[in-house]
């Protein structure tokens, strides 16, 4: 049986890179919390191929909501995206991002999804979601690099976040 949310993850993108931040997040909330949601990790780092992979598994799986994880590496805390644009056109999230956010250490919302495959991503994935009617519902979260000092409060934080987002669906 499919879990109400599925969460995703890149590989690694640069050369220097030996992980991602977000799979290695998602990691540490696996260990934590096990199978409480289906898991589509390590997608390619293409514009075009992540958005597919994605969006066959949520036609598999079904899915009350969509959380897509990327890393960013010049942030400091998990960010929240609003929004995706691609060519003019700007998607919005019909989530509550600052009700997800609120009182949580090392997290904020942002309108900045990048300009490449985390904005592509959010944006297919957000075109689709919303074609539901309401059915379903995306989310973005930009994840910064792990280190010894923040891992435990960017993890406490997602784990808040995701048991938000299953309270309200």
């Amino acid at each position: 049986m499919a879990k109400a949310i599925l969460l995703t993850t890149f590989a690694p993108w640069l050369p220097h890179h030996t992980s991602n931040a977000s799979d290695d997040l998602l990691q540490h909330f696996i260990d934590a919390r096990g199978d409480a949601c289906d898991y589509l990790r390590h997608l390619p780092v293409d514009p075009v191929a992540a958005p597919r992979m994605v969006l066959d598994a949520f036609e598999r799986l079904r899915p009350k909501v969509l959380v897509c994880c990327g890393m960013a590496e010049t942030r400091s805390r998990l960010e929240l995206e609003t929004q995706a644009v691609l060519d003019g056109s700007v998607l919005h999230s019909d989530l509550n991002l600052p009700r997800l956010a609120d009182g949580l250490t090392l997290t904020a919302v942002s309108d900045d999804a990048g300009d490449f495959v985390c904005n592509a991503l959010y944006y297919r994935c957000l075109e689709h979601v919303q074609a539901t009617a309401g059915e379903h519902h995306c989310l973005f979260v930009h994840v910064p690099v792990l280190t010894a000092e923040n891992t435990a409060a960017l993890t406490q934080s997602f784990a808040a976040i995701i048991n938000r987002l299953t309270a309200e669906i």
